[in-house]
């Protein structure tokens, strides 16, 4: 009976998309304008109640508000799921340090500090998947390996959503746990150059699915890693902390405005402009400014010309933007590895 809900709802989903995108539309002419505007800087930096800094990424230069739309792809939870979705919470009498970073608290893992690139398709949501699970791998059984944003993006079709055209976070996790996802070195992004073609128009396709390593010697199957479950955190913000420390970085989506394109420096929190999409993102810490306010340290996948060295904060313990409603991940599964692992069970302290 549950394996006919998974699918009915999947299908009740297609029907009718409006119940899980985020994206909003917006009149032909603001499609068409610049995304980045003098005027909205200068709102930022001239109001000393903002807490961050805005600027010229060189990122988004070229965009319009249409292009940066299309990037936009993460899709909230539809509310006829969200009873079938193991909710996880931990106990209020777990410390919790009053700053954490996961780069510094799990050095020997390569994968968290690494900033990526999305392009211009809207596979945010596949992103902070993948890469929350390739932490996870190296966090849990001291492996460090990058696995397949490509191959997630081109293979979980319409149970994740469309693809390039945006997908829905906690479908990706459950196909992690389902079909896995193999190696970027067996199925690298597709788009490595990003947006280089004049006028980046039209937008790219989602890549088709070939099930086939680029490397003639190594085989599809041998390189699936899978995650144990999927689950969402709950939104009190202790929680998520205690998820982030306890089993490493998660996957979070959040509204975007205009004013986040311009973002440089600082914790974020909205203060002008329209409302432009859904994103999806990797969460890896938290802390507090000087200046007294409570962050979430997030790694983006816009590169390095985006923000602060590619990673923003934003504020946290007030949901801001969303950021706290939309908390994804899963465990790693040993299923499939060639130096079987023990049960990481044990390290998952969280009641679910």
């Amino acid at each position: 009976m549950a394996t006919f809900h998974l699918g009915l709802s999947y299908f009740l989903l297609l029907l009718a998309p409006s119940l899980a995108v985020v994206a909003e539309s917006s009149p032909e002419l603001k499609l068409n304008s610049n995304l980045l505007q003098d005027s909205i800087i200068h709102t930022i930096n001239s109001n000393p109640n903002a807490g961050w800094k805005a600027g010229v990424n060189h990122r988004f230069s070229n965009f319009t508000v249409g292009q940066f739309k299309r990037i936009l792809g993460a899709r909230s939870t539809p509310k006829s799921e969200e009873a079938f979705i193991p909710h996880v919470s931990y106990p209020k009498t777990l410390n919790l340090p009053k700053e954490f970073d996961a780069r510094k608290a799990w050095p020997q893992c390569s994968t968290i500090g690494k900033i990526l690139d999305q392009g211009h398709c809207g596979s945010c949501w596949a992103f902070g998947a993948v890469e929350s699970l390739s932490d996870r791998f190296c966090i849990h059984f001291g492996v460090n390996v990058s696995l397949s944003v490509n191959d997630l993006l081109a293979c979980c079709g319409i149970w994740c959503g469309a693809g390039c055209n945006g997908g829905t976070p906690i479908f990706a996790w459950r196909h992690l746990k389902h079909f896995g996802v193999v190696t970027n070195e067996c199925d690298p992004y597709f788009d490595n150059t990003g947006c280089s073609h004049p006028g980046c128009e039209p937008a790219y396709p989602t890549p088709k699915c070939v099930k086939k390593c680029v490397n003639g010697n190594q085989l599809w199957k041998e390189s699936k890693h899978y995650a144990k479950n999927a689950y969402k955190v709950k939104s009190d913000p202790h929680d998520i902390m205690a998820e982030v420390y306890t089993n490493g970085p998660v996957e979070v989506g959040f509204s975007v405005y205009e004013d986040f394109a311009h973002y440089k420096s600082g914790v974020y929190k909205h203060v002008t402009g329209g409302y432009l999409g859904g994103h999806a993102v990797k969460l890896i810490g938290w802390g507090t400014s000087a200046e007294g306010e409570d962050y979430w340290l997030i790694a983006n996948q816009w590169n390095r010309s985006w923000g602060d060295d590619g990673y923003f904060m934003i504020k946290r313990g007030t949901n801001e933007c969303g950021i706290e409603g939309e908390v994804v991940a899963g465990m790693p599964s040993s299923r499939n590895m060639v130096n079987e692992v023990s049960d990481s069970d044990s390290a998952h302290a969280a009641s679910m």
